[in-house]
């Protein structure tokens, strides 16, 4: 029989505005309760200086606002209608977990764990992409149990992940294809301590493009930014199968360079990918086309040591192969 159920979720956001939580279902003694509230570094990111995009904000604070130390009872008659309907659904039937850890070289918008006691066994399974295909009937579940979005499908639609999203090596659909509205990149050195900032902003919606680059987006550059997007599969960098020479070996020089890429498309759907000193596998390529262009290292490749890069080179070069 399960005894306790515990599922933790985690948010990122650009810069360091995260969230962590852990929602606990404890069938023994009937109830249920948030068990860990980690918030990063608080709320003073929240108000630092405007950027391209801030759809992300009002997430991060209803998600804040839900961490309560409120505790949700169950009668008999709910958990047996829960466990009656949890059965059935087979939430984890031939379900290929991903590996979790609370801190990753690079890391996605979203990424949840689920462990589940029984009285005799013990059941772990995590995902950031490969969402369990009855998740959001999972979801409905909950709230109809505890009378909230406790798996907050709500925000989960606007997020670009392959729960609601096709996410394509040329873009990422829903209906068709979603438009671009902005593009922010940051790149910044942890060590000695610097804030996290935009280094390039391309803001599709008024055809501007700020930080190392201060220019009118023209209807060339707007062409030739999606053509590289999509040549160099920027859109599946969310996957690990883009992620294989950092699954594989450390960086060679561990200095300390972050770097955080967002995407926001119409709708408000944010795609978002952040990294600790390592990159995904193509990233090394588009950063020296980008270079052939503007004679300017954007995506600051010079951080990288030499041997890293040829690791990049090889890695890379495997994927835009195939």
């Amino acid at each position: 029989m399960i005894e306790k159920i515990e599922i933790t979720q985690r948010f990122n956001f650009k810069r360091l505005n995260r969230h962590y939580e852990c929602f606990t279902i404890d069938l023994v003694n009937r109830n249920a309760y948030y068990k860990i509230s980690e918030r990063g570094s608080g709320d003073k990111f929240l108000s630092e200086s405007p950027l391209c995009d801030d759809s992300w904000i009002d997430i991060l604070v209803d998600l804040r606002r839900r961490m309560t130390s409120q505790i949700h009872r169950m009668s008999d008659g709910d958990i047996d209608r829960f466990l009656h309907d949890f059965n059935n659904l087979e939430l984890f039937r031939d379900f290929e977990s991903e590996e979790f850890s609370y801190f990753e070289k690079i890391d996605r918008i979203y990424s949840c764990n689920v462990i589940i006691y029984s009285t005799d066994n013990y059941e772990e399974y995590s995902f950031k992409n490969n969402y369990p295909q009855k998740w959001i009937q999972f979801g409905e579940i909950l709230k109809n149990l505890f009378k909230f979005d406790v798996l907050h499908l709500n925000h989960q639609r606007h997020l670009a992940t392959p729960l609601y999203y096709d996410i394509r090596p040329d873009g990422v659909y829903a209906d068709g294809k979603l438009d671009i509205k902005s593009i922010e990149f940051g790149h910044y050195q942890t060590y000695p301590y610097e804030l996290p900032n935009p280094r390039l902003i391309v803001n599709f919606s008024d055809n501007s493009i700020h930080g190392y680059i201060e220019k009118d987006l023209d209807g060339e550059n707007r062409e030739l930014i999606l053509k590289l997007l999509g040549k160099y599969h920027v859109y599946m960098w969310i996957f690990d199968e883009y992620h294989k020479k950092s699954n594989e070996r450390d960086p060679d020089d561990l200095e300390g360079y972050d770097w955080y890429l967002e995407m926001v498309f119409e709708n408000d759907v944010i795609w978002h990918i952040f990294g600790y000193n390592d990159y995904p596998d193509t990233y090394v390529h588009l950063a020296r086309e980008i270079m052939d262009i503007t004679d300017m290292d954007l995506l600051e490749i010079n951080t990288i040591a030499d041997g890293d890069l040829e690791l990049f080179e090889k890695y890379g070069g495997e994927k835009l192969a195939d």
